[in-house]
This record gives structure tokens, sequence and C-alpha cells, in this order.
């Protein structure tokens, strides 16, 4: 069995504070895939590198901001950082580990809510990295793409539908995106191939007690190529403790790495 989990961590140094390194000590996961890191690798102490596992980062070259993250129990064949354009690189976006037959990525695609300016920039980032998805369906390996990705799919992922139909993140355009990477390109939501239930949240507002209230959406996912559809076995999103904004989901694989 292989144990996936994927984290948007919105600062590893906040999450470490608030006890998530503890709790990952006690998951039994091969691979964790974590987002919006937050920190530069010289700014990290020994505890950030957690034991019996490979650790890599790939930070954004401004300080404080996006970054991502793979520790996994295994060491990869290999190690790619970014795909060669920017923002992905300059920001840390795209961390790959390619292991014999598959690869298993941390990806955090940019947030439009802040500006209209920003909402246009992640549709042009949208519309690039498609085409790199578009790539990965022609070689000949399988892919676990974990991360923060920003949109919700359909109805059930969201709490309020109608009110957010015009917020980045909710948009009848970013959701057709998701709805193509799925029937042209063949991706498959692996949490949807094991849990169909409605209000499934990976990520709440810190306003309004949104929490408390399970006011959520569903941005963080584990996209895979559907050669793994059949491999999944089981899912969770973890709320028990809070080290952050958005939740980490834990997906197990019928895999040996």
């Amino acid at each position: 069995m292989l144990r996936v989990i994927t984290f948007n961590v919105n600062g590893i140094r906040a999450a470490a504070r608030k006890g998530f390194f503890d709790w990952l000590r006690r998951q039994r996961a091969d691979v964790v895939c974590l987002q919006e890191t937050k920190a530069q690798e010289d700014q990290l102490d020994p505890g950030y590198y957690p034991r019996n596992f490979h650790t890599y980062y790939f930070d954004a070259q401004k300080k404080g901001y996006s970054g991502t993250a793979i520790f996994s129990r295994k060491e990869p064949n290999r190690i790619v950082r970014g795909l060669g354009w920017d923002p992905v690189d300059s920001e840390g976006r795209w961390l790959q580990a390619d292991y014999d037959g598959l690869s298993i990525v941390s990806f955090y695609l940019p947030s439009g809510s802040a500006s209209p300016e920003r909402h246009q920039r992640k549709l042009e980032f949208m519309a690039r990295i498609y085409e790199e998805f578009r790539a990965l369906r022609r070689k000949k390996r399988e892919f676990i793409i974990c991360g923060d990705i920003n949109i919700v799919h359909k109805e059930i992922d969201i709490t309020n539908w109608k009110s957010n139909q015009k917020n980045s993140g909710c948009t009848p355009e970013e959701r057709a995106w998701l709805d193509r990477l799925f029937n042209e390109l063949g991706y498959v939501d692996a949490f949807r191939v094991v849990d169909p239930r409605p209000g499934q949240y990976t990520w709440w507002s810190n306003r309004g007690r949104a929490r408390e209230k399970n006011v959520g959406w569903r941005i963080d996912y584990q996209i895979i190529t559907p050669g793994l559809k059949d491999k999944v076995l089981k899912a969770r999103i973890y709320k028990d403790k809070w080290f952050s904004d958005h939740a980490p989901l834990i997906m197990d694989y019928d895999i040996d790495l």
C-alpha cells in the first residue's frame, strides 16, 4: 500500500508551531506533498527534515511566499524542480518525484481571489499548465498530482454555491477547466473515486466561524492518471486538529513504490 498526503500548510513554520510534524510522525505516510511552505531552506532547522524521509524543498524566490515540498520514505530516482517557465519556477509551484513507472507531484496553482488582475493571471497560468498536463499524458508513466488547485469542481464541493459564482475559485470558466482536465485529458479526481459525499471540504475561511459551521471549499486534490483509478483504496480529510486554514488530504493506493 502507498499512503500519500497532500497539504497546504500556509507557512511550514506556522504549521510546525501548531504541531504538524508531531502529527505527521503518526501517519505512516509514504509520500507527503506540501504547498505554500513560505520559507527558504536556509531558514529551516533540522526539525523540518523529518526522520526516515528524504526531504526536498522548492522555494519561491520571494521570501515568505508560495513554495512546495516533498517528503518521501523511498528515495526517488529523480527530483524535478519546476517546468522551465515562470511563474512556476520562480514561485516554486511544481516539485516532482520520479519513481519506477510513477511520478508524484506537489503542485500549487495560484489563487486569484486578491483582485481581478490576480484572477486574470490565474487564468493565464491555467491555460499554460493545461498544456503541461496534456504533455504528461504522453509519457509512459503514471502520475499522482497532489496540490492546492484553488478551484472547486462541482456544487457538492462548496457550501455557498450560488453566491460564489463570480468569485475566483468557483467561476464557470475555472470549473470548466477542471471539466476539460478530467473529461478531455482523462485525469481522475482520486478523492471522488471513493467518496461521493457532499460537504467534504479541505479549506475554510478564518472568518465567521466557517470551520465550526463547516462552511468550506474542496480545493485540495490528488489528481491521478486513469491507469491508477482502480488503485484508489481510501480517502480521508483530517480535521481533528488544525495546522492551517486547509486540512490534510490522506489517500491510500494499492501501489508499491
